[in-house]
């Protein structure tokens, strides 16, 4: 376990909520990048998988939770989407 690890997954942790609730809030993907989403995902399920093989401590716990929060930003940029695409047929 490393503090900075720790402190690094604290800080996008944080910013991950915010992203949320702007997605929420607003109903756009302007400003979203479904790729660099994925790309995040994908990281915090490479640390995730790292943790297992090599050194199980509770900071799996905070990539578990960061990989939840993106993964449900990527939900919404895919139901703001469809919103969109919703107002623009109607």
């Amino acid at each position: 376990m490393s503090v900075f690890e720790i402190g690094m997954l604290l800080c996008f942790g944080f910013a991950w909520p915010l992203s949320i609730y702007k997605s929420i809030k607003s109903k756009s993907i302007k400003g979203k990048s479904l790729i660099f989403m994925y790309v995040v995902v994908l990281g915090y399920i490479f640390g995730i998988i790292h943790k297992f093989m090599y050194n199980k401590d509770f900071v799996i716990a905070l990539y578990m939770l960061n990989a939840l929060m993106v993964s449900v930003d990527i939900v919404l940029y895919y139901r703001n989407k469809q919103l969109l695409k919703s107002e623009k047929t109607v």
